[in-house]
């Protein structure tokens, strides 16, 4: 597996070493030691999540406060998505920087998304299936987000917005401006 970190300290995109051969592929998509090699400690997964989703679906930017915040590793099973992160960790150099990455079933990328960031991604495929581990439980008290089109971000999601798909609650979620403001 290699890895690479992100402008974002602790932020990483993991590539894993793929074995083809005429019957396929075969990688390892999670190594508790490797993992641990590269973040320098070990986080303990405790939930796994899967979605599907169609083309010009857009989730996020969400994020779990406090106690339950959480550390997400993300992969794609099938499809292509860009997943977005954004660092909102108080008085992180990198406060309110983002990255973008896209993880789909040809690259087999997957990136650790450590506590303090919002998460988010587009669908830019007909389809796509999303996994994640993290290492809490969710909880709904603990629930934030940031409306995914505030300009203030301005993230680049690679769909027209004519096209986007997006919740309710997400284009009802807070401006970035007024999240700073209460952190």
């Amino acid at each position: 597996m290699r890895a690479k970190e992100t402008k974002l300290k602790g932020c990483f995109i993991l590539e894993p070493t793929v074995f083809e051969d005429e019957r396929g592929y075969f990688f390892e998509s999670y190594n508790e030691v490797k993992l641990e090699e590269i973040l320098g400690y070990r986080p303990t997964f405790v939930q796994d999540n899967q979605s599907r989703s169609s083309y010009g679906v857009v989730r996020g930017l969400h994020m779990q406060a406090g106690e339950f915040a959480q550390a997400k590793l993300v992969r794609v099973i099938e499809g292509s998505v860009i997943d977005v992160v954004v660092d909102v960790r108080v008085g992180s150099p990198t406060y309110g920087e983002s990255v973008a990455v896209e993880l789909n079933t040809e690259n087999k990328r997957q990136l650790f998304i450590p506590r303090g960031f919002l998460h988010g991604f587009s669908v830019i495929s007909e389809n796509a299936t999303f996994f994640y581990k993290c290492d809490n439980i969710y909880n709904k008290a603990s629930e934030s987000g940031i409306n995914p089109l505030d300009t203030e971000l301005n993230i680049d999601w690679k769909i027209p917005v004519e096209q986007m798909i997006i919740s309710e609650k997400d284009k009802d979620a807070q401006l970035f401006n007024y999240f700073r403001s209460i952190n």
